[in-house]
């Protein structure tokens, strides 16, 4: 390190180098002036949508050995042109945090401890549960004669991390299952 000379001295280099407001490269220190962005020393960039809620802002998500180091808004963006909210610009803890579940998870009815499962089994499992609810719940008419074809079994209340796409979907499937119980947290 080098020795500290008073002509280093902050409102001096202001001065010396023209910089009277303080607002250029007189006030950078020594030490940023030799760091660079995680940005620039990423193998990739890759382009997403911020899964916090419905507005889907765009993202740029910055990749080093495999590994998220940074993500930014995408001003290509026409929804968010750039911008991120604090809860988007802090979704890299999403991918990074050291307690993130990455297994699916069951617990057995009336059990006490959490067994993981494979994807296709939960899959299987969920399909199962759901298909059992609607053909034991159908209503196929009501007691003057008049045809229902719904069941009031199942219900699906969704959450703002989905976007419009992904919600219209839901709402297609269940319907199409017969369930009129559909919400969403965005709505309510």
């Amino acid at each position: 390190m080098a020795a500290w000379s008073p002509l280093e001295w902050p409102v001096l280099r202001q001065f010396r180098s023209g910089d009277v407001f303080g607002r250029g490269p007189a006030v950078t220190s020594p030490t940023t002036r030799h760091i660079a962005p995680r940005t620039a020393t990423a193998d990739r960039v890759v382009q997403s949508v911020c899964p916090f809620c419905a507005v889907g802002c765009g993202q740029k998500i910055y990749v080093k050995d495999e590994k998220v180091v940074q993500i930014e808004g995408d001003p290509d963006s026409p929804i968010s042109r750039g911008r991120l909210c604090p809860k988007g610009a802090s979704s890299a803890q999403l991918v990074n945090n050291p307690l993130r579940q990455t297994a699916i998870r069951y617990r057995a009815p009336y059990a006490t401890d959490w067994q993981d499962l494979d994807r296709d089994t939960a899959i299987d499992m969920i399909a199962d549960r759901f298909l059992e609810t609607r053909r034991r719940t159908w209503q196929d008419r009501d007691e003057h004669g008049r045809p229902l074809r719904r069941t009031m079994g199942i219900a699906s209340l969704g959450g703002a991390t989905l976007d419009n796409e992904e919600n219209y979907l839901i709402k297609k499937l269940f319907t199409a299952a017969g369930a009129i119980q559909i919400e969403n947290q965005a709505r309510i």
